[in-house]
């Protein structure tokens, strides 16, 4: 008998981070009430038992609620992770006693990476082509190290995210020092990923290239004003205010960072044509924008305040204006290495950065928030590349690191670029570019003329003609 395409053994994923991203976002009160919920049915019991059992369910049920996600992971990742590996070839472990701890089986990545960066462990070739072979050699299984960050801290900083916890989470990262930055990101300072027409060509092609594709997006026209909320080192307000001839605000948690943007202004001749605030983006002054970027900082705000975030931006955008969000973000359905690369992210390099999520979660908001999405491009491989380029120039300027910042900074940041690189060059993260316009009731064109004036946006006029957002360019 021919067997039939929807007899199949596929399967898909459950609503379980849905509910997720949802108790985060509603907070303590709403991320506590399973909990609660199963300690109010337990004491019932307990009052109506009076024994024991009603005991043993009123404590028993909210742990069971909250442990036992978090155990199955732990246990799924030890079933499907845990081969024999023979790495002597691959690494060096200082003690002989850490090497007989693993001989003849797989490394777990956070023992790796933690003892790499406490010179405990050397790799004996280069990181990025032994993390290439880290199928064969190490395990993605939780360690109790993962467990206790998730319970100590990650958690912790996805409920949070008040002006003062971000600030205190988030602008001391950026203001380590423009040196540090620079000797990975180059001469552009673009902490985002750029676009490329050949894997060969240089970061700072594939950059200005992104600059560029950045501000056709948004149809950048002379007399813009462009508000880019994360400006980092200035480097998108200087380039829209020199090239498209905008007048470009930028905000910033990181002093340095305004610092460097200034000198590049004055290089460029742009001082009089940008603003940069160096402030939560929560205290920007009242006042609406032509146009509204945002590249790879909304991963900071959280799920917790992302509505918000998009209801602040729709606020400041105005009627007929354009909205180019770019947003890290992780594959739906995830692998064991997603999450243990995640937690390294969150641990040591981007800390509270917890609303890099999957496609449908950006989209989900960006509609309930009103907006209309026009075009979605998944830029992954692109982002591969840019860190692979930017892994390049750490290695070679290994020597200035080391003098300046030590090898705790500069084996943590080769662990990063390196295993980045790879994650999003399979697809675990990626970056989506977003463009956006306000949803609004009416459209010029779906009106009698008399009321035309009346309506404040014309989709077949911005983007029918040589320079359309909504197609392929």
């Amino acid at each position: 008998m021919t067997r039939l395409a929807s007899q199949h053994n596929e399967t898909g994923r459950t609503h379980g981070l849905t509910l997720i991203f949802w108790l985060i976002e509603k907070g303590i009160p709403a991320a506590s009430a399973i909990p609660m919920a199963s300690a109010l049915l337990g004491a019932g019991l307990a009052k109506k038992n009076k024994g024991l059992w009603g005991l043993a369910a009123g404590v028993g049920l909210p742990l069971l609620a909250a442990g036992l996600p978090i155990k199955a992971l732990i246990d799924g990742s030890r079933r499907t992770d845990n081969d024999a590996a023979d790495w002597s070839g691959h690494v060096e472990w200082k003690n002989p006693s850490d090497a007989a701890q693993w001989h003849g089986r797989k490394i777990p990545m956070e023992v790796l990476y933690e003892a790499y960066m406490a010179q405990k462990l050397e790799f004996t070739g280069d990181v990025y082509d032994t993390l290439l072979k880290r199928n064969q050699l190490f395990s993605m299984s939780f360690t109790p190290g993962d467990v206790e960050f998730y319970l100590k801290t990650f958690i912790a900083q996805n409920l949070g995210h008040s002006m003062e916890h971000d600030e205190s989470e988030i602008a001391h990262v950026y203001d380590r020092g423009n040196d540090f930055y620079n000797w990975f990101l180059g001469e552009t300072m673009i902490y985002t990923s750029g676009i490329f027409r050949d894997r060969d060509e240089t970061l700072e092609e594939g950059q200005r290239r992104k600059l560029d594709t950045v501000c056709k997006y948004v149809q950048m026209k002379p007399g813009d004003e462009h508000l880019d909320i994360g400006c980092g080192w200035g480097t998108l307000i200087n380039h829209a205010a020199k090239h498209y001839g905008t007048n470009s605000t930028g905000i910033t948690l990181a002093k340095e960072q305004a610092e460097w943007a200034w000198g590049v202004a004055d290089e460029m001749g742009t001082r009089d044509n940008i603003q940069i605030f160096v402030d939560d983006y929560r205290n920007l002054p009242a006042k609406r924008y032509d146009k509204i970027t945002c590249l790879e900082m909304a991963e900071h705000v959280g799920i917790k305040n992302f509505q918000k975030f998009l209801l602040q931006v729709k606020g400041m955008l105005k009627d007929d204006g354009i909205f180019y969000l770019q947003i890290a973000g992780l594959r739906r359905p995830w692998q064991y290495e997603d999450l243990v690369w995640g937690l390294f992210m969150g641990k040591y390099i981007f800390p509270a950065a917890d609303a890099s999520c999957p496609l449908g979660f950006v989209v989900d908001q960006v509609e309930r928030a009103g907006f209309e999405v026009h075009r979605v491009e998944n830029c992954g491989v692109h982002y591969s590349l840019t860190i692979k380029k930017w892994y390049d120039n750490w290695v070679a300027n290994k020597e200035a690191v080391l003098e300046k910042y030590g090898e705790r900074w500069f084996r943590m940041w080769m662990i990063f670029l390196a295993w980045s690189a790879i994650i999003a060059a399979q697809g675990s993260s990626t970056v989506f570019m977003i463009t956006l316009t306000k949803n609004h009731k009416n459209d010029k064109d779906s009106v009698s003329p008399e009321e035309r004036e009346h309506v404040p946006f014309s989709r077949m006029d911005a983007w029918v003609g040589e320079d359309p957002v909504a197609t392929q360019q």
